[in-house]
Parts: structure tokens; C-alpha cells; sequence
């Protein structure tokens, strides 16, 4: 069957297919070296699976208290050693991102200490857990203060701004490695580094968390490697591969982890129980296929921006950038047209593609959000996806899918009904 055969079930044009080829073909250079960083995360991954000796017993789950739990330990052990770490922790009882990282900002935050991040207004779901929108339980309520320091206009760092906001009360420094809904550029690790090195040179006794999602696998170094004390992620995202059903994870100091297995379950309890059900195999071979999953949905996110550049949006990053998480955002300047965007990509789903995609407020977020996500695991942001708050400048933000012909499929998609709405005229 001819390739253009096959797209004319999904209704894409030629013009859309000749265009998406054209670019496509200029990026093979791109694409073998994200296949070589691939290649080395992949390795590594391995390694760690045979230093620490994991083996069929590893995936037999536990139920109760989930004590003795081989496969638990192991994993965690197995995740300590990918990101250099001394201690991880990585449970399904950790429900998303979100929740990860409020576990480890209430572990390692008593009341009276403040909360700084140097790089702007984090992700709209940590407004609440913070304080900033009002919220029960926060951090504010617990007597935890927090400031921010919004990046230059040009996206560095304020050195300046963040000297001056450290302060006796500074307890911990939280830097979200992706961009979040803003057209912010993304941090790579190297970045993170210098960052880090800034603060400790300040204040040695702080302690650094980096939201890692959207990150991993997309360089060969995570930020644990360039002084991070937590590295914080969801297993919905690049960690889990596209196969854990849920869950997230903390790597850094084994007093960072101690704190954060006390919060999660109770002091006292901590790492000790915690049953991982029949789910530990989908854990194991999830994070063994990230890297190349990865490198997929990285693959995806570059053609995207090329795409799109191309027709004259603003995109983030770049067509010709670096990339650090698997991201793309794409300004599309109305509300009309996030929606044909989000109902192609919803259209390109192996699940309930025959769904079309409204707004609406979701818990944790201030504005109505758009969301295509056709998964095998709800919300899962590893596989095809794209959503975005109704809101100026009207960006999509496009990421995912579990292999690259399906992220390709999922852009022309896109496109295809940016065609069919009028908006875009090839």
C-alpha cells in the first residue's frame, strides 16, 4: 500500500503530506543525534538494571503493608543509579507530577522557612500547592513563605534579583526545568548547573529541588548530576515510557528521600511500606524503553516547530534550537484555532479518537484548558498530546507520542484540521 494511500484514511491531503516530507527530510541530521543521545541514555539505563541486579522476582507484586517488597526496592535502587543519586523514591502512590513535587516541598519545608524560585511563576498547578492562589493545605497555611524572580526579558537568569531575594529564611529553591504554560525557554542542565552553583556559592545550607518533567532522556545528564538535591518527576511522562499506569518519582540526598517517605506515608513509617500491586513489570520495562521513547517524542516536537515556523507562527523553541524537554509550544492567536489543533491531535489517537475536545476548568488550574490526549493511560503526557489554557497569546503545547511515526501522524493531523477550519491556507 502507497504511503498517501494509507494517510487518506485520516484525511490528510497531499499538500499536507508533500509539505511534512519536504521538512522532514531536512532534519535527518537532527534526528541521528538525537538517536546517539538515545543510544547513550539507553545504555545507561541498562546498566543500571544489571548493577543492581534485577530479575524476574523483581516483578511479583506486594499487597497490605507491602512489606519486603523486592521489586519496590530494587526499582528505587535502579532509579538512584541513572540519576547518581543516594536514595530514590519511586511509588504508584505518588498519583502525578504534581503531587511529587508537593511531597517534596511539605518534606523539606517547616513553618517559618520561605520558598524561592529563581526562575519566574511555576506551573499552574503548583499555585495552589504553594499558596499563591488560596488553597487548603498549602504551603502558606503552614506558615511557608514564599518569593520568585522572573527571568530577563531575553530568558537569563537575574543574578542580581536572586542575591538580593536570599535571604536568612531561604529554605529551598525550586527550579522547573520545562516551561509550563509560558512561552519561556526551557533550562537545559547545563543551565541548571550554573544556577545551582549561584545559589550554594550564597547560601551552601539551601536546598534544591528541579522539576524534572518533560526532561528526561532529553540530554545524557540530568539535573542530579550538576548538584540538585531533588530531582523530581511523574512516570506519566518520559520516566514511565508510555507503560506505567501511574506514579512518580524523587531522587536526591537520602535525608532529602527520608523526609519525603515520611511525608508521603507517615513519619515514623517512611520507605517501609508501600505494596506495588501487579504493576512492577510495567514500572521496570517502562523506564528501560524511556530513552527511546523519548527520543521519539523529541523527534515529534522538532518537526512541529519546523512545520509550523514555516506557515508563520511563533513557536518555542524554535525551529533551529537546542532542545531540552520534549515540548513545543506553537502561538496560534485564537481560541479557534487551539481547538482545530487539539481536535486533530485527538483525531490521530488510538483512544477515543472520535472525541472532540472542549475547554473547560480543571481542578488546579485558573482558566478554562483545552486537552487532547487519545491514551492508554489517562492524562498520560508522554503519549500524543497537546492542551493549553484559553488565555493570551493562545499557545498549544504539543508533546509525546510513543513512537515518532505517531508523532508525525498527530502534527499533520493537526494541521490537516487547521486546513479544514479555513485557518491556514497551503
Amino acid at each position: 500500500m502507497q504511503k498517501n494511500t494509507i494517510y487518506e484514511k485520516f484525511g490528510i491531503s497531499n499538500k499536507v503530506l508533500e509539505l511534512s516530507d519536504s521538512i522532514i527530510s531536512s532534519l535527518r541530521e537532527r534526528f541521528d543525534k538525537i538517536d546517539e543521545i538515545a543510544e547513550i541514555n539507553a545504555a545507561k539505563v541498562l546498566s543500571a538494571f544489571q548493577e543492581n541486579r534485577v530479575s524476574a522476582a523483581c516483578f511479583a507484586g506486594t499487597t497490605g503493608y507491602g512489606h519486603d517488597d523486592l521489586g519496590r526496592d530494587t526499582l528505587e535502587k535502579v532509579y538512584a543509579s541513572v540519576f547518581h543519586t543516594e536514595a530514590a523514591l519511586v511509588r504508584p502512590q505518588i498519583t502525578c507530577g504534581t503531587h511529587a513535587l508537593a511531597t517534596a516541598l511539605s518534606a523539606n519545608l517547616l513553618p517559618g522557612d520561605e520558598l524561592l524560585s529563581p526562575v519566574g511563576r511555576p506551573y499552574d498547578t503548583l499555585e495552589e500547592v504553594i499558596g499563591i492562589r488560596p488553597s487548603a493545605c498549602s504551603l502558606a497555611e503552614f506558615g511557608v513563605t514564599y518569593r520568585e524572580v522572573d527571568l530577563l526579558p531575553n530568558g537569563d537568569f537575574d543574578y542580581e534579583g536572586i542575591k538580593n531575594a536570599i535571604n536568612e529564611k531561604t529554605k529551598l529553591v525550586t527550579i522547573q526545568r520545562s516551561k509550563g504554560y509560558s512561552m519561556r525557554p526551557t533550562l537545559s542542565v547545563e543551565r541548571i548547573g550554573e544556577l545551582i552553583a549561584f545559589i550554594k556559592n550564597i547560601k551552601p545550607s539551601v536546598k534544591v529541588m528541579v522539576d524534572n518533567c518533560y526532561g528526561e532522556f532529553v540530554e545524557t545528564i540530568e539535573p542530579s548530576d550538576v548538584g540538585a538535591d531533588m530531582t523530581v518527576g511523574s512516570l506519566i511522562k518520559n520516566a514511565g515510557g508510555g507503560l506505567a499506569p501511574i506514579g512518580g518519582y524523587i531522587c536526591g540526598t537520602k535525608e532529602c528521600i527520608d523526609r519525603c517517605s515520611n511525608r508521603l506515608n507517615a513519619p515514623g513509617i517512611g520507605a517501609d511500606v508501600g505494596a506495588s500491586l501487579s504493576i512492577m513489570k510495567d514500572f521496570y520495562q517502562g523506564f528501560f524503553l524511556a530513552p527511546t521513547v523519548t527520543a521519539g517524542a523529541l523527534k515529534g516536537a522538532i518537526f512541529a516547530a519546523n512545520l509550523y515556523e514555516k506557515l508563520g507562527y511563533h513557536t518555542v523553541p524554535n525551529a533551529t534550537e537546542d532542545r531540552f524537554d520534549i515540548i513545543q509550544s506553537v502561538e496560534l492567536g485564537s481560541k479557534e484555532a487551539m481547538c482545530a489543533f487539539c481536535e486533530g491531535i485527538q483525531a490521530a489517537a488510538p483512544v477515543d479518537s472520535y472525541v472532540t475536545p472542549i475547554p473547560y476548568l480543571i481542578p488546579g488550574y485558573n482558566d478554562d484548558v483545552i486537552m487532547a490526549a487519545g491514551a492508554f493511560v489517562q492524562g498520560s503526557s508522554i503519549e500524543l498530546s497537546a492542551d493549553g489554557p484559553i488565555r493570551e497569546p493562545y499557545a498549544v503545547y504539543f508533546q509525546g507520542g510513543l513512537t515518532w511515526n505517531h508523532a508525525k501522524l498527530g502534527i499533520m493531523m493537526s494541521l490537516q484540521y487547521l486546513v479544514n477550519a479555513g485557518i491556514v491556507k497551503l
